[in-house]
């Protein structure tokens, strides 16, 4: 055999869909009878390289350990360390920098989690592949085929390289990882118009999808990054990320926080040395300590652990969350854009409608799993009672070739998903397919072929009868039809212009529509012919098949627009099935489609006006899903997409937050999102959308009880500096107050319930910043009465004749106890917490105030605290004047949550978009 002399210069392109498969043969130096010869496929790997993705660059442990403290707020505890370790204070710097290791390792240890669980883009090509080199059939590495390899596919091979199809024998591939389709298609070797999308160019064949039924042959025109598969992988990598809501406002709020605390100090410094007369060491001291009670040093602590709380919620709801802050991510979520087929849809093919010449009869139950039944007229009935709807069951089940197998609960397919359905559709019938098949033997058969666009299967009983079966696209089989099967069992002339009637309608809800034909045949009938089913069959009926939605996903998507978050459908599947499929989950716009070639003609503002308005996305490509997310963000929405093929990488990475499906999403999606749902429930990330809502709620409320802590203590230094005061409490005393006493307490708000009616108000606005009017009130206020605590009970201590160090003890505890029942305040932030609920807490509640007051006995009377905190002991009346205060403090808060309420009616304290400034409309 003569060796190919020449090969090509790089990788041809895969656009060779509108050209003759001779000009990629010619191109590619390639020879279709003989493939390429060892000495050549050497040179083409050593050229164009191995056949796979390049590896994804990770970080390394130890980056992404520091990464953790990538964030300015733990740079001001850094710093505040620092400070405290240069004046000699290594309590106070032990202890904040162990609340920044601890905040580390908790994200370090989640991520790294996550990231063991998913695999990288790479997997997804081929192992082994079959080609033809040097005239002989031979199975390679998938990542050895080189450009001009010439790949022979079978049923249940994964396709090793993007292929321009040199001939075919009813080859199907499913392709709804690369392009959204649900059903495989029907491929041939015709070219198809330039312009044709992705998914309608039947004469290539692309890497990592699927033969889903029959035999081909095709030359490699593309391989590794060059195949379709490698440009979503490269798409994917230019895609920049977004950062969640939350971290970009408390981005915002460590700025402002440290700008703040800064500016107080240097501007108290500055009054203490030009008026006061305080010395430098002293004065500095005291400005360390401002700084120190300014500081929230607990709420990095508080965060990761209320997020990690809401991360261990979603592990129990089938969801591995790979990044923490994408859990409260979702509460703001505005807009959910989702792929169609495997997502919303099962991604599994159900016959839902059987039309007979006077009847439809509704089928039930989804999925290939044999159970359900049939309907009439919305009237359950038994399928052996019509005999003709028993005669084309039997007819489509015997005219296939798949086989179901059943693993536990799930059912899977081997062959082709349509005739699947078939078969599912049989069992439903009450007809044995063993019994079946053994009972009417197939002697022969035509396999599907696109063009031709039937299949006919010829059989014979045991009774001497023998009969043809054919099933096809219903057009071809209406001009092959001469008769039809009346329901009472005659059979008369076919009407054809009421079967194109039925077939449109029954196309018009989204089915893909199949005719069931049949033809007696003599006993010596035993070969079947081309001229056997050209005409003269007797049409039996039409079956609809669907890719239905999944039941729990059309209640998710109601979930979703009671709870104010549009849901979007973008699919790369046709728009007639695409708007079916919508119209059943109920999208809020299902008249209008926008189609991939039209989303090409748009401009970035037109297109970000369409995608505001239109809910259902069709023929759509990876680009055209990416375009959309884009365009969403621009017009202010935050987006979460949800899909689960290669198609959907790119957007899911580009997204707000990404959500890729586990069980039967492709790991290029997993690896671009940062949830990743272990069961494919839709309807889990309506319960996601909850838990995020609930995190945020909780955070916030731990921001609102930790700021008035600090201001109190903060107002407390201040006015004793600018006054000439004694300090009522000193730096490593506040340390112990927001270290111990406050982080304990605000750690239970991590575990607060939903607030209700927490899904039925609007997703708060993206822009709301944490600090917004409400939270700067009440910590302001709050902030006033803690310092009039702090001072009061110093002061009445005082002139009770206690000395500065038991003066300072009942201060320290008097803090403590307003936060202590602050606390139970802050838990409603509209409603009353003067109910037996509100009184009596919740376990963590409970367990956290049990021990902060045992260490604040412990701080009180233990004998070695004296020399950490110069302690005193306090008495009883004292320590129930300290309880008074706390109960006042309640009393004023309750106070003020009524006259809230009074003046705004509603409950609404601030925004109409926050969710703790509105009051919530009950459940």
């Amino acid at each position: 055999m003569p060796r190919v002399e020449a090969g090509p210069e790089r990788q041809a392109p895969t656009t060779w869909h509108d050209r003759p498969h001779q000009e990629a043969l010619e191109a590619l130096a390639a020879s279709a009878e003989q493939g390429l010869d060892d000495q050549e496929t050497s040179a083409r790997l050593a050229r164009f390289g191995h056949n796979r993705l390049p590896e994804p660059k990770r970080q390394g442990p130890l980056l992404r350990f520091l990464r953790q403290f990538h964030n300015l707020l733990i740079y001001v505890l850094l710093a505040a360390a620092a400070t405290t370790a240069a004046l000699g204070h290594l309590v106070d710097t032990g202890v904040i920098v162990a609340v920044v290791f601890v905040n580390a390792v908790i994200g370090f240890i989640q991520e790294g989690k996550a990231e063991r669980a998913l695999a990288a883009i790479r997997d997804m090509l081929a192992p082994k592949a079959t080609v033809l080199r040097a005239g002989r059939r031979q199975t390679v590495d998938g990542e050895d085929i080189v450009p001009g390899d010439i790949v022979i596919l079978e049923a249940g091979d994964r396709v090793p390289a993007d292929l321009r199809l040199l001939d075919t024998r009813g080859l199907k591939v499913q392709e709804a990882v690369l392009t959204g389709e649900s059903v495989a298609v029907d491929k041939a070797t015709t070219p198809v118009a330039g312009e044709a999308p992705l998914g309608d160019r039947s004469c290539l064949a692309f890497s990592g999808t699927l033969v889903a039924a029959g035999q081909g042959r095709g030359v490699a025109v593309a391989t590794g990054a060059a195949t379709e598969l490698g440009q979503v992988s490269a798409l994917i990598a230019e895609v920049q990320s977004t950062t969640t809501p939350l971290i970009r406002q408390m981005a915002v709020f460590a700025r402002w926080l440290t700008l703040f605390i800064l500016a107080a100090s240097a501007a108290i410094l500055l009054f203490g040395l030009t008026l006061g007369d305080y010395g430098f060491s002293e004065l500095f001291m005291a400005v360390v300590g401002l700084s120190v009670a300014a500081i929230p040093e607990g709420l990095p602590a508080i965060l990761t652990v209320t997020l990690a709380i809401g991360v261990q919620g979603m592990a129990a709801r089938h969801a591995i969350v790979r990044r923490l802050p994408a859990i409260e991510a979702l509460g703001s979520v505005s807009v959910i854009c989702s792929d169609k087929t495997g997502t919303l849809t099962r991604n599994e093919m159900t016959v839902a409608s059987v039309a007979t010449a006077k009847q439809l009869f509704t089928v039930s139950g989804s999925g290939y799993a044999p159970h359900g039944g049939f309907s009439l007229a919305e009237r359950d009935i038994e399928a052996g009672d019509f005999p003709l709807l028993t005669g084309l069951t039997r007819a489509a089940f015997l005219c296939s070739e798949a086989e179901l197998t059943a693993q536990g609960d799930d059912w899977h397919v081997v062959g082709d998903p349509m005739e699947g359905a078939l078969v599912t559709l049989a069992h439903k019938a009450g007809l044995d397919p063993a019994f079946e098949r053994g009972a009417h033997p197939r002697t022969d058969s035509i396999p599907f072929d696109s063009q031709h666009r039937f299949m006919a299967s010829l059989h014979h009983d045991h009774s001497g009868q023998a009969a043809i079966y054919v099933k096809g696209a219903p057009e071809r089989l209406l001009e092959m039809c001469q008769w039809q099967h009346h329901d009472d069992g005659r059979t008369e002339p076919l009407d054809r212009d009421y079967w194109h009637r039925r077939a449109d309608a029954i196309a018009a809800e989204g089915q893909r529509v199949l005719a069931i034909a049949s033809k007696r045949t003599p006993w010596e009938h035993s070969a079947l012919r081309f001229d056997d089913v050209a005409d003269g069959l007797t049409l039996l009926g039409l079956v609809g098949l669907i890719d239905p939605p999944r039941e729990e996903a059309v209640a998710a998507v109601a979930d979703c627009r009671a709870a104010g978050i549009r849901v979007k459908m973008i699919t790369g599947d046709h728009a007639g099935t695409a708007q079916a499929i919508a119209r059943q989950l109920n999208l809020e716009n299902t008249r209008d489609v926008l189609q991939g070639t039209e989303i090409d003609g748009l401009d970035a503002e037109t297109l970000s006006r369409r995608a505001a308005e239109v809910d259902v996305f069709a023929r759509t490509s990876p680009e055209h899903k990416l375009r959309l997310v884009e365009a969403l963000q621009a017009s202010g929405a935050v987006v979460a997409m949800t899909g689960d093929g290669v198609n959907d990488a790119p957007a899911l990475k580009r997204a707000d937050i990404g959500i890729a499906m586990g069980r039967k999403g492709t790991e290029a999606a997993k690896e671009a999102a940062e949830i990743v749902l272990a069961d494919d429930n839709f309807a889990t990330i309506a319960a996601a959308v909850k838990a995020g809502r609930t995190v945020y709620d909780n955070l916030k409320k731990a921001i609102i009880f930790l700021l008035p802590v600090n201001g109190g203590e903060s107002l407390s230094l201040i006015i004793a500096i600018l006054f000439g005061l004694t300090l009522p409490i000193t730096p490593v005393q506040i340390l112990w107050i927001n270290m111990v006493s406050s982080v304990v307490l605000a750690m239970t708000l991590a575990f607060e319930a939903s607030e209700r009616g927490v899904m039925r108000r609007p997703p708060r606005a993206p822009g709301e910043a944490i600090l917004s009017a409400f939270v700067v009130w009440r910590v302001a206020f709050v902030s006033l009465l803690f310092c009039g605590g702090i001072f009061g009970k110093f002061a009445l201590a005082q002139a009770q004749g206690a000395s500065i160090e038991e003066a300072r003890t009942v201060a320290v505890n008097t803090l403590v106890v307003m936060e202590i029942f602050y606390l139970f305040s802050v838990r409603y932030l509209n409603d009353t917490s003067l109910t037996l609920r509100g009184v009596v807490g919740t376990k963590p509640v409970l367990i956290a105030i049990t021990a902060v007051t045992a260490l604040q006995f412990l701080f009180t009377y233990a004998p070695f605290m004296e020399a950490f905190f110069d302690t005193r002991p306090l008495s009883l009346l004292e320590g129930l004047q300290i309880v008074a205060v706390g109960v006042a403090v309640m009393l004023i808060l309750e106070l003020e949550k009524r006259l809230r309420q009074r003046i705004f009616g509603t409950g609404r304290t601030d925004a109409p978009q926050s969710p703790l400034t509105a009051r919530p409309r009950r459940s």
